[in-house]
C-alpha cells in the first residue's frame, strides 16, 4: 500500500520537537543568568564597616575627647533616635564599648560611661606595669632601640603643639606601644593593645594636669630612661601619673 505522507497530527508533534531558531541561545543565557543569581545569593559580599561598629566608633570619640563625662548614662534609645539605628543595634554598638571597657554596663542601672575609680585605676597601672616593664626588660637585654618610639614623640610635640587632643591620645598610646613591640613578643604585645581603651580613657582623665608640651617632655625623658632601667623607671612613671589623677580627683 502506496504511505502517504504525515498527517497533520504528525507534523504538529514533529514541529514541536523543533527548537525555533534563536530560542537555544535564548535559553542558555537564562539558565547562565540564574546560576550567576544563585551563585551571588550564596557567596557572601565583601561587607562594608556594620552600622554597630559606625555607633561605637561615634560614641568612642565623645568619650575620648571628654565630650561625655565619666558616670554618663548611655541609653540603647537615645542612641538608637540620635544614629537613626534599632535599638539592637544600639545595644550591639554598646557592647563593643563594654568590651573595651570605655562603658560599665551594670543590673538594672544601664550602662554608664567608665569611671575608673581609684581602685580600678590602680589595677589598671599595676597590669600596665607588668606588661611593659617585661617589654623593655627584654628590649634592653637585646641591645634593641625602638626607633618608632623617636618618630611617635615627634607625633606627640606637634599635637600638643596644636592643641589637637585626639592625635594627641593617638601618639601617646603609640610611644607606649613601640616599646612594647620592640620586645617581639608578640602575647605581651597583644595583652597590652586590649588596654588600649582604657589607657585613653585614663589620659583624658589627666589631661588638666599637664600643661601644653608637658606630655612629650616627660615621655622624650621617659623613653630613654626606661631604656637603662624599666624596673625602677617604668614603676615611677606610672605612680607618677597614678598620683596626679587621684590628686585631681581630691582637688589637691
Amino acid at each position: 500500500m502506496p504511505r502517504h505522507g504525515p498527517d497533520a497530527n504528525e507534523g504538529a508533534a514533529a514541529g514541536a520537537g523543533r527548537t525555533p531558531p534563536g530560542e537555544a541561545e535564548r535559553i542558555a543565557a537564562d539558565a547562565a543568568a540564574l546560576t550567576t543569581a544563585a551563585a551571588r545569593r550564596s557567596s557572601p559580599s565583601v561587607p562594608g564597616p556594620r552600622t554597630a561598629d559606625a555607633v561605637a566608633a561615634a560614641v568612642r570619640s565623645e568619650i575620648l575627647s571628654g565630650e561625655l563625662a565619666p558616670g554618663t548614662p548611655l541609653r540603647e534609645e537615645d542612641l538608637s533616635a540620635a544614629h537613626g539605628v534599632s535599638r539592637h543595634t544600639a545595644r550591639t554598638a554598646l557592647a563593643t564599648l563594654t568590651a573595651e571597657r570605655l562603658t560599665t554596663a551594670e543590673p538594672y542601672r544601664g550602662v554608664r560611661v567608665s569611671l575608673l575609680d581609684d581602685d580600678a585605676l590602680i589595677a589598671l597601672q599595676q597590669l600596665r606595669c607588668a606588661l611593659e616593664t617585661e617589654a623593655l626588660r627584654i628590649v634592653r637585654d637585646r641591645g634593641i632601640r625602638p626607633s618608632a618610639a623617636g618618630a611617635a614623640l615627634d607625633d606627640l610635640a606637634v599635637a600638643e603643639a596644636a592643641g589637637d587632643w585626639p592625635a594627641t591620645l593617638d601618639a601617646h598610646a603609640r610611644v607606649h606601644l613601640a616599646l612594647v613591640d620592640a620586645s617581639g613578643s608578640s602575647r605581651i604585645a597583644e595583652e597590652y593593645r586590649r588596654l588600649d581603651g582604657e589607657m585613653r580613657l585614663l589620659l583624658t582623665h589627666v589631661r588638666p594636669a599637664y600643661a601644653p608640651g608637658a606630655l612629650t617632655e616627660e615621655h622624650r625623658a621617659y623613653v630613654e630612661e626606661a631604656l637603662r632601667a624599666p624596673e625602677r623607671v617604668v614603676r615611677a612613671h606610672l605612680e607618677h601619673s597614678t598620683r596626679a589623677i587621684i590628686d585631681g580627683r581630691a582637688g589637691r
